[in-house]
């Protein structure tokens, strides 16, 4: 038994190390189709915990410069708690793994103009030498290429609502279901249809918590109506969760799902009227695939006064802080299980 866990140890140590392997630069590493960050291929290397970010959150989930200041705000937050941030976006064909303070504005400043780039996109926007902003999906696929187990992100996707008629579901959950990272987010965005999307979560055998809640969190507000298939309680508890995962060698990916901060709560109603509303508008005017979430999002929060983005920026800086305390503990919990043997 500790042979076959010593096994599993030196190969993730060792793959994160190859990822860190190709020279070293000013400019960052180039592994030939990804580009590291000199601070992430450092952290890579000594195995520092790092959390991957995704990009879509800049440039389609808020304007300039309130997504810019965003965005710099959460990678303080992540080393403020001890981690090393590596925000995701695909640059001029480049995936990137870790983005300057200038190029976070870049993508800033382009917004919308960014193609939103899931996974099954990555190859198009290479190929195209396009500027991509990754959502959950993609940013989960190249996270893993680097050996990068924990991701922070404000809601992943799922089942739309009337998903059983249009067959409209993300690729977040089957890249959940095929990439072995754990997501630490609000839950499913209350936009979705959550008690499907959780049903489709088990059907493609992720492991699916709650933080410090019996009640899988709804986004914008703490509660769902929906029981959490389980519950965990600390940093520390989402590290041997993810570290058990790891040495099964499981393929799928984990889901912690963590409340919005209750002062920072919108009002369920007051945010279900203006989904009802948002949702009709979208049939109307034929809005669908992958327009439709940065649509309702926006115009929910039109909706409300601006009190769904407010929350949202909230939330995310939340799961950024939480996010990082549990890759401290995995890297911590490595290190410790790596020494005994």
């Amino acid at each position: 038994m500790a042979d076959s866990r010593l096994t599993i140890l030196s190969r993730h140590f060792t793959s994160a190390a190859a990822a860190c392997k190709a020279g070293s630069g000013s400019g960052g590493q180039n592994l030939g189709w990804i580009k590291i960050s000199p601070e992430v291929s450092e952290a890579l290397k000594y195995g520092t915990p790092i959390v991957a970010l995704e990009s879509t959150i800049i440039s389609h989930g808020m304007p300039y410069p309130q997504n810019f200041e965003t965005a710099k705000e959460l990678e303080v937050i992540v080393r403020e708690n001890g981690a090393v941030p590596a925000t995701i976006a695909i640059l001029d064909g480049v995936p990137c793994i870790g983005l300057t303070t200038e190029e976070l504005e870049i993508l800033a400043r382009l917004g919308s103009k960014a193609r939103k780039t899931a996974s099954r996109d990555i190859a198009l926007v290479m190929a195209g030498r396009e500027n991509g902003a990754t959502t959950v999906s993609a940013t989960m696929y190249l996270a893993s290429k680097v050996d990068i187990p924990v991701f922070v992100t404000g809601g992943i996707g799922g089942v739309h609502r009337h998903g059983e008629n249009t067959m409209d579901v993300s690729s977040d959950l089957t890249e959940l279901g095929n990439t072995p990272v754990a997501v630490i987010s609000a839950g499913i965005k209350s936009i979705l249809d959550i008690p499907r999307t959780l049903e489709y979560l088990e059907t493609q055998r992720v492991t699916v918590a709650a933080y410090r809640t019996d009640e899988f969190p709804a986004f914008f507000t703490q509660t769902s109506g929906c029981k959490a298939p389980a519950r965990v309680e600390s940093p520390e508890h989402c590290a041997r969760v993810i570290d058990a995962n790891i040495r099964l060698e499981q393929k799928s990916g984990i889901l912690i799902a963590v409340p919005i901060p209750r002062e920072h709560s919108a009002s369920g109603s007051l945010i279900e009227s203006a989904i009802q509303q948002a949702l009709q508008e979208a049939r109307e005017k034929k809005i669908t695939g992958n327009a439709e979430t940065p649509f309702l999002l926006a115009r929910v929060n039109e909706l409300t006064g601006g009190a769904s983005l407010a929350s949202n920026i909230a939330l995310v800086k939340n799961n950024a802080s939480i996010g990082a305390k549990i890759a401290v503990s995995l890297a911590q919990l490595q290190k410790r299980s790596y020494k005994r043997l």
